[in-house]
């Protein structure tokens, strides 16, 4: 195993209350010419020590230089290996959950040491509805996802008047500590996570 997989693999066997992954993301929620969602583009943005970790082992033609083409078979390999953790989106329209396809257009970038997972999310069925919720967490708390400052969410052709709202994961501490206690003693923290989602709400005329 390599990658994102393998520190995936750890992290299922793993009853940790805090991150050994973090990442920093951007999304993009993606509308088509009828007015319907289609889907969330993200891109990931590592930590310094993963993003070293993964490229242990790639060759490439200039030293320290890592092209796309090189980093391909990586990116293709952290893709599968997220279809297990439901891609870590989760959307609901009208309180229904959606599911989504296989991500297509990926690819692995790497600048200034960090390495960055981009990927489009296709809905399996795109679907109109005035009110979209879209949330973006390991259910585990073994990946911390914290959006960047600037422009963390976007609307991509959304119907005009369309109003998006981010919201950014509290501080769990106190409920992290008690959960701490109870659950991971248990070796439950099947959805602990969700208590730092970062949580996507548009409302559509």
């Amino acid at each position: 195993m390599t990658g994102l997989v393998l520190i995936l693999g750890l992290g299922l066997t793993a009853a940790h209350a805090h991150p050994h992954v973090w990442i920093t993301a951007t999304s993009e929620l993606v509308y088509g010419p009828d007015g319907a969602f289609t889907g969330v583009r993200h891109a990931w943005a590592f930590d310094d020590m993963f993003s070293t970790y993964a490229l242990q082992g790639i060759e490439t033609k200039q030293k320290g230089v890592y092209t796309r083409e090189d980093l391909a078979p990586l990116a293709q390999t952290n893709v599968e290996s997220l279809k297990e953790f439901a891609y870590f989106t989760f959307a609901k329209v009208a309180g229904k959950k959606q599911k989504f396809g296989e991500p297509v257009d990926y690819y692995l970038t790497h600048k200034d040491g960090v390495l960055m997972l981009h990927f489009y999310l296709p809905l399996k069925t795109p679907v109109k509805s005035p009110e979209l919720a879209v949330e973006v967490f390991d259910p585990t708390y073994f990946i911390d996802f914290t959006f960047a400052d600037k422009d963390p969410v976007k609307l991509i052709g959304a119907p005009a008047g369309c109003a998006l709202q981010f919201q950014r994961p509290s501080d769990g501490s106190a409920t992290a500590q008690r959960m701490s206690e109870d659950n991971f003693l248990s070796g439950d923290n099947s959805n602990y996570g969700a208590m730092f989602a970062n949580k996507i709400e548009v409302k559509c005329p």
